[in-house]
């Protein structure tokens, strides 16, 4: 392998110089292909030097779950482009795209977005750094990234949506405890870790991804928790067949609620990690009790600017009423046996995160964290 590191040296060394040499005189370099090394050792070449690339085994995409519907009638072949009688569609589904590292050691982790969002909140983040994904592949997990049923890829719907145009950019992003909006100008919280720019903004706001079966207009409050819990299940079962192993499900906001109703219908959820969920399970509801009957270890994570110390952030409150039925969850799922946490990040020195803390400048270190709470608390 020495000499094939050589032959490369060589190689780029002499092509630079005949480059050189041809820029001076104004003429054409000659072709060196003959000297060079064979494109199977140059390749073997560079992915033995680059120690910092991620190395996949197995990548792919899948739907899971769903449904098929039907209309009434019989499919006219003659008019087969105008006749819908007795057609059907493939509906509901989970969309769901992986990578399974080479050296792949620990339980595979299923994503599960928000509202607005799809599965490329966790690939990457708005100023191009790296994603969740990446970082846990590089722990040892496989990673599952979800587009629930009805939205992003997996968009075909049993029911009719209603889309807006009206533009809401600046309701969004104060939600989420990015910051607000005055004087005709996004602003950041103080002491903020979430990155800044007008480019980055631009990149952020085009990761929004409506949903098609509900009223856009109207937020997330019909949003169908059943269907996207048992599309979530089915993915869940199906990482079970193709590896024998349970998943950690982690969950984003919207995606928390029906990520709680999850184990209601599948056996294979090992752990529950929520980043700042739509709330918590009601004590005593099936989604609680078939937690408590599984010994889901569950945590919860929060970001900062949440209470009602933060006069200036319109959405704290708010967040903290969020944040209070955690803390209510987590006191009888212990006294039921369980094994529940929250995590106020502040509380662990960890300062400046919004909603989005898995695309911000710290979420490497967030990332780090939450793979801790994994070697600590989830059955390997």
């Amino acid at each position: 392998m020495k000499q094939h590191r050589k032959w490369l040296a060589l190689a780029l060394a002499g092509a630079l110089s005949l480059s050189l040499l041809a820029g001076c005189a104004g003429n054409e370099a000659p072709d060196t292909s003959a000297n060079s090394p064979a494109p199977a050792e140059t390749e073997g070449t560079v992915q033995e030097t680059d120690s910092g690339a991620l190395r996949i085994a197995e990548q792919g995409i899948f739907s899971a779950g769903g449904t098929v519907i039907q209309s009434d009638g019989t499919f006219d072949v003659a008019n087969y482009y105008t006749s819908r009688e007795g057609s059907t569609s493939h509906v509901d589904h989970a969309n769901v795209l992986y990578q399974i590292p080479e050296d792949a050691t620990g339980l595979p982790m299923v994503f599960l977005h928000g509202y607005g969002q799809s599965r490329m909140g966790w690939m990457t983040t708005p100023d191009g750094r790296e994603g969740w994904s990446n970082m846990f592949l590089r722990d040892g997990h496989s990673v599952w990234l979800i587009d629930q049923p009805r939205r992003g890829e997996a968009g075909q719907t049993s029911v009719a949506g209603t889309m807006t145009t009206t533009p809401s950019d600046q309701t969004w992003y104060t939600q989420f405890r990015i910051g607000t909006y005055l004087n005709d100008a996004f602003t950041y919280n103080e002491g903020s870790q979430f990155p800044q720019g007008e480019d980055v903004l631009d990149q952020f706001f085009r990761q929004m991804t409506p949903d098609t079966g509900m009223d856009n207009a109207a937020g997330d409050q019909n949003i169908d928790n059943t269907v996207v819990a048992q599309a979530v299940a089915a993915a869940i079962d199906e990482i079970y067949e193709r590896t024998g192993q349970n998943s950690i499900l982690v969950t984003h906001s919207q995606g928390g609620l029906p990520g709680w109703e999850v184990p209601r219908y599948t056996d294979h959820v090992a752990a529950i990690v929520a980043i700042e969920p739509g709330g918590a399970p009601q004590v005593d509801s099936d989604a609680y009790n078939a937690m408590v009957e599984q010994e889901i270890p569950v945590t919860f994570y929060y970001g900062d600017y949440i209470g009602e110390a933060f006069t200036d952030v319109p959405a704290a409150a708010m967040w903290s009423m969020m944040a209070s039925s955690a803390d209510t969850f987590t006191e009888a799922y212990n006294a039921a046996g369980g094994n529940s946490t929250v995590i106020h990040l502040p509380d662990e020195g960890i300062t400046g995160n919004s909603h989005f803390m898995f695309q911000e400048l710290n979420n490497d270190i967030i990332a780090d964290h939450i793979e801790t709470w994994i070697q600590e608390n989830v059955e390997q």
